[in-house]
């Protein structure tokens, strides 16, 4: 049931049994899980949404990624 809904932004699992909330954590479509904790932010991982939840991607080298403009120059030396 938790997967049903058309967005996937953040999800909290609280469980005394790490393993089961873990495996729970991965099969859960949203862009960040907690487990027995919520709202815990650290700016080197990346924060997004799955399915209809946010545009792209904030924090980490993935959150920069989008400011970042990428370019190839080749120059042959007549040396």
């Amino acid at each position: 049931r938790a997967n049903s809904t058309a967005f996937g932004l953040a999800a909290v699992v609280i469980s005394n049994d790490i393993n089961s909330a873990i495996t729970i954590s991965h099969a859960l479509e949203a862009g960040t899980v907690w487990i027995n904790t919520h709202g815990v932010y650290d700016p080197v991982a990346p924060y997004q949404g799955h399915k209809e939840s946010g545009l792209g991607e904030e924090y980490g080298i993935e959150g920069l990624q989008a400011y970042l403009k990428k370019k190839t120059v080749m120059v042959k030396c007549r040396c």
